[in-house]
């Protein structure tokens, strides 16, 4: 719906490419303020110029709680409030064998992807709580949702967020708050490749296509999935058709997590 958001302002962590980019795209293609916060100052601030009025961007580093309440705070104060909170920054643990693992980037992960996710709900919530209600979406993934090999410390970081979610969404309702979570699987974005630390460039290449390969043959739905997918969930479980909505995690995988394909007819 054309201007749905118009009145409404919206944080998005990791706003400055893949799924995040997309979500800051569409809420100012529905009408929102839309800050985009990233800890890649280039590609932020490219964005928010080519977009233009009601997009700003903010350089912020979400494994500081600290930061994170300053984007708030300064939200907030500059741009009169804040509707919407998307907790979407992430990163991903190196690919490599369990038993090889020395856990070394463990703080790292969780700093960014459980401690940022939860740092912005909070503040976020603060003033949603006091300015009579909000929406806040968490973005997880399949990988925190089902079992699987590898990354296994961004598949705990995932998992976490799941459950801080819904007992977030417990707490907060009595404030008209809602919280949902998103769990994308097989959106093609940066993420994947960063998983390659350490690797040449062709090793990431080989691994990369070997796992979106294993990606596309585990997804019923034919049609591969974009972040503009992602961000329509978002923009759905914020808006006034999600109204009702609190304490979901959404699947948003071509049907991964439903079951395996049927196969090809001869």
């Amino acid at each position: 719906m054309p201007d749905e958001f118009a009145d409404k302002v919206v944080i998005v962590t990791g706003g400055a490419s893949g799924i995040g980019r997309a979500t800051v795209e569409l809420f100012h293609e529905l009408g929102a303020t839309v800050v985009a916060a990233d800890i890649d100052a280039d590609r932020g601030e490219q964005l928010a110029e080519s977009l233009g009025e009601r997009a700003h961007f903010r350089q912020v580093d979400v494994g500081d709680p600290d930061r994170v309440g300053e984007l708030v705070r300064n939200t907030v104060e500059t741009l009169g409030g804040l509707h919407i909170m998307v907790n979407n920054a992430a990163v991903s643990s190196r690919l490599r064998k369990f038993l090889d693992d020395d856990l070394g980037d463990f703080q790292r992960i969780m700093s960014i992807n459980v401690l940022g996710v939860m740092a912005g709900t909070q503040h976020a919530a603060r003033h949603m709580a006091e300015a009579g209600g909000g929406a806040i979406v968490n973005m997880t993934s399949i990988g925190g949702t089902e079992a699987g090999g590898g990354v296994m410390i961004y598949r705990a970081s995932k998992a976490a967020v799941v459950q801080f979610t819904k007992s977030a969404a417990i707490e907060l309702a009595r404030h008209d708050i809602r919280v949902n979570a998103i769990a994308p699987g097989n959106i093609p974005t940066p993420l994947l490749a960063s998983s390659g630390e350490g690797m040449s460039a062709e090793e990431i290449e080989y691994q990369e296509n070997r796992v979106r390969e294993i990606m596309r043959s585990n997804r019923p739905l034919p049609r591969e999935g974009t972040p503009r997918d992602v961000a329509e969930a978002v923009t759905y479980l914020t808006g006034e058709r999600g109204r009702y909505i609190t304490g979901i995690v959404l699947p948003v995988d071509g049907g991964t997590t439903a079951g395996k394909p049927l196969p090809k007819r001869s």
